[in-house]
């Protein structure tokens, strides 16, 4: 690192040998073969997203008729990052013990919790993480906890059918796992689920989180869900909502009934 190295949070820019100096890499493909002109069509056309100056790193043939480049160009654009809010999960990180001996202590019995990908959605690498019990990166999945009753139903789950089996088992927790996202069909799906539990008089008496490549929180919530996860989510932190989620819940509960007393 050379040069400035203080920060300026309300002017934030990109970094790439000097602070501030806002260098941005680009990587992408022109469907043309590697020459001087398709150099200088790179060159071109990263000027005019605004970078200056532009310098390119490679190119090189992808294809028969494709040319690959990697290109360096600067920003003069900053932003202010004191004044980014964002809508996020406030869980606190509790791990495995902690969480199965909260449940122990505090509920008695064990949250019966329901993973499914609905729809069509065949890709169970996501809801395999968060469930089974080998769980991601060295964390546990839910199967492993002592405190939660954690069912993986594999995919290709409809709504309808998932919603029945919640209600069959007394389900404290639908955990949706959604891949597929084409034509936004994921988050009609997501809708769509929430509206049959709605009719049914399940979306208050269960927890409903959902998790995904596409997934966000605050797109799960727009969507009727209570928490949404994306790509990189260890198991741990589902279980810190579902359980904090939980205890706020059973806590409103209790303060409901004092006050009608």
């Amino acid at each position: 690192m050379s040069g400035e190295t203080r920060v300026d949070l309300k002017k934030l820019k990109p970094y790439g040998d000097i602070m501030g100096d806002g260098t941005v890499q680009l990587c992408f493909t022109l469907p043309v073969e590697p020459s001087p002109e398709a150099r200088e069509a790179a060159v071109q056309l990263v000027q005019k997203m605004g970078f200056d100056p532009v310098k390119v790193a490679t190119m090189e043939k992808a294809a028969d008729g494709f040319a690959l480049f990697v290109i360096y160009g600067n920003t003069k654009f900053s932003l202010d990052f004191t004044k980014i809010k964002v809508l996020k999960i406030e869980a606190k990180k509790r791990s495995r013990e902690v969480i199965d001996e909260i449940i122990r202590t505090q509920i008695g019995r064990k949250l019966i919790v329901l993973g499914a990908c609905t729809g069509y959605d065949a890709h169970t690498v996501g809801i395999d993480a968060i469930m089974n019990m080998k769980g991601f990166a060295g964390d546990y999945g839910l199967e492993r906890y002592k405190g939660l009753d954690a069912r993986n139903l594999g995919a290709q789950v409809l709504n309808d059918d998932l919603l029945k089996l919640a209600v069959q088992e007394k389900a404290d927790v639908i955990l949706v796992s959604k891949v597929v996202s084409q034509h936004g069909i994921h988050i009609k799906d997501m809708k769509t689920l929430v509206e049959r539990a709605t009719k049914m008089g399940l979306r208050d008496k269960m927890i409903f989180v959902a998790g995904g490549p596409r997934v966000t929180h605050p797109m799960a919530l727009e969507c009727g869900f209570d928490a949404g996860f994306g790509v990189g989510t260890k198991p741990s932190e589902v279980a810190s909502f579902i359980l904090e989620e939980y205890l706020n819940r059973q806590a409103q509960s209790q303060a409901k009934t004092k006050k009608r007393k």
